[in-house]
């Protein structure tokens, strides 16, 4: 039987991790005065291209490949730390927040090293109120402690950062809408390219990275890349902290190591609810695919939950028993991504609007046959057309239950259009 692997989650629970001494008792900012007196920035990036460390936000990118892509132009460089999650289903950075802070820090602090930011950003989502209150009282403690400033422990390099708090929207998760936002602009997502890279915040080159992603970095650095690399798959090294939720008796956040089947990750959450069975799995947070009974020993990583058309995403594993209303499930997550639609886009601002109307006639009992069908063709009409990720995450939940429970959905039907097509 699987088991968690606590690596970024080590303490919560146990210890008062907000608190800088406590941190540094357990080996908290030692990598970091480490990389600082016998590190180069290029040291830094190097271990971390070489642990294979993809990027814990859900485009799991390659970090130090990332890195690499900003231009040598002698440009001032910016790290913006993205803290707006927002994704159904997902809760790992919210927890990391309140109860790791220093963590967050020590890991932004080595990511500025390692590109040369001198200015680095962290962004956290507006409804994180607890968690920004915290997080300013950390980078207190730790500017008092010399982590931050000028002339780090006589190293000749500067670091500040600034925490900005976000206002609730979905959208300023993605990382052009955040940069917008962060320059107190509207946030809408920017056409691309060029790529934050070579013109981000500010038009600077510019590097986002998730908070799970930069938090590994001074476990990557303590350890070394090939015990990252020794746990996962080939193309997905590492740990992972899934939020597991749904209708299993133990919903929360789990460490992983990358590879461990969806079947072994339920059991861990503590199994199905009593006399129910597992029917579907969200894998990815809200805007992924369900994976159906068949797929339960897929191994929990990128390439074969992509490979089963569906993504990891985020990291969020919702669980469904035989009792879903998969009709009603599909309203409330349409709903949310057409309502958090920036508008910029016709099929994402209209598709999403049209889907949530047509899902509403459905339950109230005035659906027609016809709309079934519109229902399991909308993919074409909104996928791969629009500025940004979000106008895809609007379909892919309800296409894989509209073909798997289309028997719900025309039980929606109303009655003498369901009789006329039973003649």
């Amino acid at each position: 039987m699987a088991t968690t692997t606590p690596v970024l989650t080590t303490g919560i629970g146990e210890l008062n991790l907000r608190d800088i001494d406590v941190y540094k008792a357990q080996g908290g900012y030692a990598q970091f005065e480490r990389a600082l007196r016998e590190l180069s920035p290029e040291d830094v990036v190097k271990l971390t291209d070489t642990s294979v460390l993809r990027g814990r936000g859900g485009a799991g990118f390659p970090t130090g490949r990332k890195w690499q892509f900003l231009p040598k132009n002698g440009e001032p460089r910016y790290l913006v730390c993205n803290c707006d999650e927002a994704e159904p289903g997902t809760f790992k950075d919210h927890q990391l927040l309140e109860e790791t802070p220093h963590q967050i820090i020590e890991g932004i602090a080595l990511g500025s090293y390692a590109i040369g930011c001198r200015h680095a950003f962290i962004y956290i989502r507006g409804e994180f109120k607890r968690g920004y209150e915290i997080f300013c009282a950390a980078i207190a403690q730790a500017r008092a402690a010399g982590y931050l400033g000028k002339g780090i422990f006589g190293s000749g390099f500067d670091l500040e950062i600034t925490v900005h708090r976000g206002a609730g929207a979905y959208i300023c998760g993605e990382e052009t809408a955040l940069l917008n936002s962060l320059e107190g602009r509207r946030g809408e997502p920017r056409l691309k390219p060029p790529f934050p890279a070579v013109k981000g915040l500010y038009q600077k080159p510019t590097v986002v990275n998730n908070v799970e992603t930069l938090a590994y970095l001074p476990y990557i650095l303590k350890n070394g890349p090939d015990w990252f690399k020794a746990v996962g798959t080939e193309r997905s090294t590492g740990y992972k902290v899934v939020s597991i939720s749904g209708h299993v008796k133990k919903p929360g956040n789990y460490e992983i190591p990358l590879g461990t089947t969806i079947r072994e990750m339920i059991e861990l959450a503590g199994g199905m609810r009593e006399g129910r069975k597992c029917i579907a799995v969200q894998p990815g947070g809200g805007s992924s695919a369900c994976l159906f009974e068949e797929h339960l020993d897929l191994p929990y990583e990128y390439e074969s939950l992509a490979k089963a058309g569906t993504m990891l995403g985020s990291g969020a594993m919702v669980v469904f028993d035989e009792q879903t209303d998969f009709v009603k499930a599909a309203h409330a997550l349409v709903r949310f991504f057409a309502h958090e639609s920036c508008g910029q886009c016709t099929p994402c601002r209209e598709g999403g609007h049209w889907l949530e109307e047509t899902l509403e006639r459905l339950l109230g009992g005035e659906g027609l046959d016809s709309d079934i069908d519109i229902l399991k063709t909308a993919s074409h009409q909104l996928t791969g057309i629009n500025l940004c990720p979000l106008g895809d995450s609007i379909e892919p939940f309800l296409g894989s239950v509209v073909h798997r429970f289309e028997d719900q959905f025309r039980g929606y039907l109303r009655p003498r259009v369901a009789a006329g097509a039973a003649r």
